[in-house]
């Protein structure tokens, strides 16, 4: 899937103000996932989970600043007054972090095998939008430095699943997949909504609009210009009335 997404990964990495738009994005996401790892290491009872899941938020934290970094140095360098478009955002997606999961409502083998997925989703998008970077170094070296990251993420993730729930490893993941697909399709299809949205305000604009000015403007075409002189009848009644 990723190899027939390539050109279009290509389009969508070639533009700055892409690149900028969605690193900026990606910072938000990743800030958000280390927030909720936070609060994951506060709820556990597990000292070691405990502890790996601070390190992760730390990277995440870690994470977040340099896509933040480099998408300000992105946008700094564009000409003025050229914003991000906003162009099939959900065709490159970066990390999902934790899908906006309660993190409170979860137990912990659900949560492992949720990160464990997001981060190899994770890992396997950064690495394909990294080889499309060859003429952004700096971009291409991010991603390659939050990669090695990714990868380690996802090896503790599944140790720990292991570790604490041993034999429900794939059970816990099939269960997170369908979650994922799920969230997927709903992303998937508010997107389509706002293009239909989008189209549908388009065809009224184009189609609807004209024949209403057409008339408004044969309207004004039939009047007469200047004032209008009130005939003597008129005016009785006029004075009656006041």
């Amino acid at each position: 899937m990723r190899f027939v997404l390539r050109p279009l990964y290509w389009v969508v990495w070639a533009s700055p103000q892409r690149r900028a738009r969605k690193l900026l994005q990606f910072a938000q996401v990743e800030a958000e996932g280390g927030r909720d790892l936070v609060r994951a290491a506060e709820l556990t009872q597990d000292p070691v989970l405990r502890r790996r899941f601070f390190a992760h938020a730390r990277d995440e934290a870690r994470h977040a600043k340099l896509f933040r970094d480099r998408g300000l140095a992105l946008r700094a360098a564009l000409p003025t007054g050229q914003a991000g478009a906003s162009f099939a955002d959900w065709i490159a997606p970066g990390e999902r972090g934790l899908d906006d999961l309660r993190v409170e409502d979860e137990d912990e083998g659900a949560l492992l095998a949720f990160i464990h997925l997001s981060e190899s989703a994770a890992a396997r998008d950064f690495a394909t939008y990294s080889s499309v970077l060859g003429r952004d170094p700096s971009t291409r070296a991010v991603f390659d430095r939050i990669l090695r990251d990714e990868e380690f993420h996802m090896r503790y993730s599944l140790a720990e699943l292991d570790r604490i729930a041993p034999g429900r490893r794939h059970m816990l993941l099939w269960k997170a997949r369908l979650r994922r697909l799920w969230k997927a399709y709903l992303r998937l299809a508010t997107g389509l909504a706002g293009v239909m949205a989008m189209l549908i305000l388009t065809l009224q604009y184009f189609v609807l609009l004209p024949p209403f000015a057409l008339l408004a403007r044969r309207a004004a075409a039939r009047e007469r210009p200047g004032w209008t002189t009130i005939a003597p009848a008129q005016q009785a009644t006029l004075d009656r009335q006041l």
